[in-house]
């Protein structure tokens, strides 16, 4: 049996000093609804593919959290194969932290949401309307609209005019965009963080141009009755070598004043050699192009920006080591910056961390636990168009919104952590083959399965991805649904009805965190060093 610990218990885990992991087992869907602040989304139909990544050290301390499905059972077992050796569940579930008086939240990325509400409220961060911008660029004045956000996301809807510049990379690419001090600097994103948080971040790095986040960001341009773009490729232009110079002394002194350390090679060695003792993420916060270009052999992409808006998807472990990698600095100590603030005390750049070093070149490959344990049969696309003639029943395990994207017609969409009530809803048949998206997480549930029908189990090998490949037809929406689609948070604008209503309630969701991170007093925000 795995041991619990009550909600106190787990209170005073979170205000103590040492390395904690509280993972939230439920689909994202189930989350999003009610969790604790600082649990990291960990679905037990996941786990294997994330947990390698998000809490790399196997001793370190684990508190497992649910609903009082028994899916923390489940996870905390499986970990325990991986041998993860201090793993403990909360007891009651969440309902025992709410019993006991203390707060839970809804959304998702909450930390990192709550930061920057905290900053606004802080720093009295300038905002502008999307009513003064749009006559702002009506009457032609003298302003660039930057957007903090990923490339992918600013392609599928941007501002007029805006220029992709993921937050990381404004203080990095702000003066080769608006080299005179004369132009005013308008950071927007979809919502709020991003924009405060890349705002503040020119503010910090004393850029000379008037600055302000678009209040709201897209969602408020939208709600103002504006028109967004969609499919924009307009992006920063390259750094010019003097400029790349004066970002780096901006970036040098915001550094010193929120104390952030810097590390050499050796020392990064040194904390490699300990990471059995204490945890170590070792995050590429370039762009995921530079990446892939070439990065250190261990290293996570974690973009800049990205890291700041959803620092729990990369980290799962509080109070670890932190080492940020960039080409030239100004990026990590940037990120670092804020990171501190956030309250991770043990932050550091890694000097010259490209350099003079044998890079790997490419994606990195992600490890996925326990895969090379299981043993299931396989069945190639073709072979599945002519077993389909004798009867056959495809499962799909891919996440509900790639489903609703593009499936094998006919198949049923099914959760791993609620295959035991899904099988129970399938036409019989003499046959039952798993598919996911690239096949992984198909292969993985073959075994469990198996274990509860006496149909044979086969996969597809390769999944989806290898079925589209090939040619073979799609289906799309949602049908054939054995299991709820509640394995996914869907954005305001991922809706496909209330959208607006939506984004209001998510706006004034976000500007409400100050007050529920002050009643839950778990954060450790800061706005200078301390």
């Amino acid at each position: 049996m795995t041991d619990t610990v009550s909600a106190a218990a787990l209170k005073q885990m979170l205000l103590d000093d040492d390395e904690l992991a509280l993972l939230d087992v439920r689909e994202e869907g189930v989350f999003a609804r009610t969790h604790l602040l600082y649990a990291c989304l960990l679905p037990l139909s996941r786990l294997e593919l994330r947990i390698a990544d998000l809490v790399p050290r196997r001793s370190v301390r684990i508190v497992l959290c649910d609903g009082r499905e028994g899916l923390a059972d489940k996870a905390a077992a499986r970990l325990r194969q991986f041998g993860y050796r201090d793993v403990s569940i909360l007891g009651g579930g969440i309902n025992s932290w709410k019993d006991a008086g203390y707060e839970l939240f809804n959304g998702v990325n909450v930390p990192s949401k709550a930061f920057g509400e905290f900053i606004e409220h802080e720093y009295h961060t300038p905002s502008i309307s999307a009513d003064e911008l749009k006559a702002k660029l009506d009457a032609g004045e003298n302003l660039v609209v930057l957007d903090s956000r990923p490339a992918e996301e600013y392609e599928a809807m941007s501002i007029p005019a805006a220029i992709c510049v993921p937050g990381a990379e404004l203080v990095y690419r702000v003066r080769d965009i608006a080299p005179s001090p004369d132009t005013l600097v308008v950071v927007n994103c979809a919502g709020r963080t991003r924009s405060i948080i890349g705002a503040q971040s020119l503010i910090n790095a004393a850029t000379p141009n008037p600055v302000a986040a678009l209040r709201n960001g897209t969602m408020g341009w939208h709600l103002g009755g504006y028109e967004l773009e969609h499919g924009m490729d307009r992006h920063a232009p390259e750094v010019a070598p003097d400029r790349l110079i004066s970002a780096q002394a901006a970036a040098a002194k915001v550094g010193e004043h929120f104390g952030v350390e810097h590390i050499d090679a050796a020392t990064l060695d040194s904390w490699r050699s300990e990471s059995n003792e204490r945890s170590l993420y070792m995050l590429d916060v370039r762009n995921p192009e530079e990446y892939e270009a070439g990065h250190l052999p261990g290293s996570i992409s974690a973009p800049g920006g990205q890291l700041v808006q959803a620092t729990d998807r990369y980290v799962g472990t509080l109070r670890a080591r932190l080492v940020l990698i960039d080409d030239t600095g100004v990026r990590a100590t940037m990120t670092a910056s804020w990171l501190k603030q956030m309250g991770s005390a043990d932050v550091a750049v890694l000097d010259n961390g490209l350099t003079n070093n044998d890079l790997e070149k490419g994606p990195r490959a992600v490890p996925v636990l326990g895969l090379d344990d299981v043993e299931v049969d396989k069945v190639s696309p073709q072979a599945l168009i002519q077993l389909s003639a004798g009867g056959v029943t495809v499962i799909d395990l891919s996440s509900s919104r790639n489903y609703c994207e593009r499936h094998i017609p006919e198949s049923w969409f099914a959760l791993r952590s609620q295959l035991d009530t899904a099988l129970a809803k399938l036409p019989a048949a003499p046959l039952l083959v798993l598919t996911s998206e690239d096949g992984v997480l198909a292969r993985l549930a073959a075994p469990e399965a198996a274990a509860l029908t006496a149909t044979p189990v086969k996969v597809l090998d390769g999944g989806n991805a290898v079925w589209a490949a090939a040619g073979l037809p799609l289906a799309q929406g949602f049908e054939n649904m054995a299991s709820e689609a509640d394995d996914v948070w869907l954005r305001p604008y991922d809706r496909d009805a209330g959208t607006d209503d939506a984004m209001q309630q998510y706006l004034s969701w976000e500007v409400g965190l100050v007050q529920q991170i002050e009643r839950d007093g778990t954060a450790r925000f800061r706005t200078k060093q301390s």
